[in-house]
């Protein structure tokens, strides 16, 4: 994915707090609702037996990359040389394309920040760590992301990479953030597995992934997207498949465990919002 050189990035829509992470597993950090949320919430959806201890301290907002980043990524052509850079402006771009939604049909986008982090981090939805995926935190409005978790995107779920893979993944978090603007999180109907709340609403956040690289170009920090960088976000949005990620982990598939809808799905519904370019196309209550 290339970004346009002359785009001028906005430092402040990421909190760096990179150096300042701890060791250890998920945490409770608080109470019960802390896990699921991050369960219902996270790109790959949280093990639990990943509980542990978190060192960085509550309410951590900066670390030592965060002047590093305020300097260093400052334009397009920034982001097109280095990842923290391009994580930045795939933030700015998303927020950009929903900003221009929500005004267009006389609604305010309220922006959040991404959070960058290294192994563990505290949260408004309790301590946290790279093992739970990147994720959205409804209590705080903040997006959590170790960027170590493309490295493992690639070598633990076998997908490609590229950059509009990273897209994708950003994307997807900030549909939540959407959702949660609107009123919709957790709300696309009862029952579990692979028919339930928490499949469609992170399959309508897939959608609104898709809707988003539709029109990235036009938020003025993307050039215009390719049919293979197509394929490299439908490779990510197949590699954290429900089903996929079972056969990877424990070599059978259960969906009457699923909380993320299986790897057709995912790619399904992404293609829808990329293919109609309108948030109102991702009603996931119906059949799947």
């Amino acid at each position: 994915m290339t970004f346009n050189p002359n785009a001028r990035l906005d430092p402040g829509q990421i909190t760096d707090r990179r150096g300042l992470g701890g060791r250890g597993g998920l945490a409770l950090g608080g109470g019960g609702l802390g896990i699921v949320i991050l369960l219902v919430y996270t790109l790959l959806g949280g093990n639990p037996n990943d509980l542990g201890t978190v060192l960085t301290d509550p309410g951590a907002v900066t670390g030592p990359g965060g002047t590093a980043l305020a300097t260093d990524c400052r334009t397009g052509q920034d982001a097109n040389t280095r990842e923290d850079c391009r994580i930045l402006g795939y933030v700015n771009s998303v927020q950009a394309y929903w900003t221009d939604y929500f005004s267009k049909n006389g609604e305010t986008y309220e922006p959040v920040d991404t959070v960058l982090f290294t192994d563990a981090t505290s949260t408004g939805c309790g301590a946290a760590s790279a093992a739970s995926g990147p994720f959205y935190c409804p209590t705080d409005r903040l997006v959590y992301l170790d960027l170590g978790f493309f490295d493992e995107l690639r070598t633990r779920f076998g997908a490609t990479g590229g950059s509009l893979a990273q897209g994708y993944v950003i994307a997807h978090e900030y549909g939540h953030h959407v959702q949660d603007l609107l009123g919709l999180l957790d709300t696309r109907g009862g029952g579990s597995g692979a028919s339930g709340a928490s499949v469609r609403t992170e399959l309508q956040a897939d959608c609104f992934a898709g809707v988003w690289t539709n029109h990235a170009t036009s938020t003025g920090f993307l050039q215009t997207i390719s049919q293979s960088e197509i394929a490299d976000a439908l490779d990510a949005a197949a590699a954290v498949g429900d089903d996929r990620i079972q056969q990877e982990t424990s070599g059978q598939v259960n969906p009457e465990t699923w909380t993320h809808g299986s790897s057709t799905q995912r790619q399904q519904w992404f293609t829808t919002g990329h293919d109609r370019g309108d948030p109102a196309a991702c009603d996931t209550s119906g059949d799947l």
